[in-house]
């Protein structure tokens, strides 16, 4: 399967839209080759803002920019861009309504050998515990691509989430992104699995594992964690009885947290959550997902369980 990267696609994705609309204006928090902001810098120069390592500062001034008629993309690594400057994002930006975009890179554990420090796993829950953010984990780079247009063309504040690493593509080309709606791709009957971000692709690969062994498994991607689809959620719950979830996130305030509302007042039916529940450590990514219960095997094991305790 083809890997792009969804931050280097977010860099070329700025640019493009720059060169149409002059309100776009960059901040980034001194990590700007890392996150490919630097493309939008090197191209106009004039509307691009380094900060340095002041987040709180980056979301104030992204703030002011918003409220002056321009569309402000903050940028930086998601440890360092939800965290930190969370007061911030919550009295400057949540509370008024601000137009502010704010698109993190290396979310998750799979920074890899950057360590405990740069990981993070509670910045789904962070942003999406701020009434009136839309928040979006894109599954992969042709995605991410959609999803940047998205924010700089509809009002309100945005968090976007990415990762590090070349990701498995698995949209075409001729994709379009529904905002706030979840995508199914892939049909199923006995068990459905909601996925965001980079484990998309593994519970793909998991459903075919599954189909092996005659079990038949929806895969839900849910890219837009808020407003949550909740109709997705309730066809799904009605229509294979049985939810699991997988997320590069802690295991509560994430997409196994939201589904598992929407679930228990809609239609409840047993649900199973793959996610982490606890720091990781530094190591190569493929290895840090596997013993932090993120991959493939994990996800199969989880949709056997559930649909055993459905049958139960």
């Amino acid at each position: 399967m083809a890997t792009a990267s969804t931050r280097e696609t977010f860099g070329h994705t700025l640019v493009e839209l720059g060169k149409t609309d002059p309100d776009i204006v960059v901040l980034g928090g001194d990590l700007n080759k890392s996150t490919f902001a630097s493309l939008f810098g090197q191209e106009f120069p004039d509307r691009f803002f380094d900060l340095g390592a002041a987040e709180q500062n980056m979301m104030s001034m992204a703030a002011g920019f918003a409220f002056s008629g321009k569309i402000p993309f903050a940028n930086t690594f998601a440890v360092f861009g939800t965290s930190r400057p969370h007061d911030q994002i919550r009295v400057g930006i949540a509370q008024p309504h601000a137009n502010v975009k704010i698109v993190c890179t290396h979310a998750g554990i799979t920074v890899g050998e950057d360590g405990i420090s740069a990981q993070s796993i509670e910045d789904i829950a962070l942003m999406c515990a701020l009434p009136g953010f839309t928040v979006i984990v894109p599954a992969d780079a042709p995605e991410a691509a959609e999803a940047v247009r998205a924010a700089a063309r509809e009002s309100g504040p945005f968090y976007i989430r990415l990762s590090r690493s070349a990701t498995a593509v698995i949209h075409d080309d001729g994709f379009r992104f529904r905002l706030g709606k979840a995508e199914t791709m892939r049909q199923g009957t006995d068990v459905t699995v909601i996925a965001c971000g980079i484990m998309v692709a593994t519970a793909l690969e998991a459903a075919e594992r599954l189909a092996a062994t005659g079990v038949d498994c929806r895969v839900i991607n849910m890219a837009t964690l808020k407003p949550l689809d909740e109709e997705a959620v309730a066809r799904a719950t009605a229509e294979t009885g049985a939810i699991v979830t997988a997320e590069e996130h802690y295991v509560h305030g994430g997409l196994g947290s939201l589904v598992s509302q929407t679930v228990a007042k809609t239609h409840p039916v047993p649900v199973e959550v793959v996610a982490q529940d606890r720091y990781a450590e530094s190591g190569k990514p493929e290895q840090l997902l596997v013993k932090y219960g993120l991959s493939v095997g994990d996800v199969e094991a989880a949709a056997r369980k559930v649909w055993g305790r459905k049958g139960a």
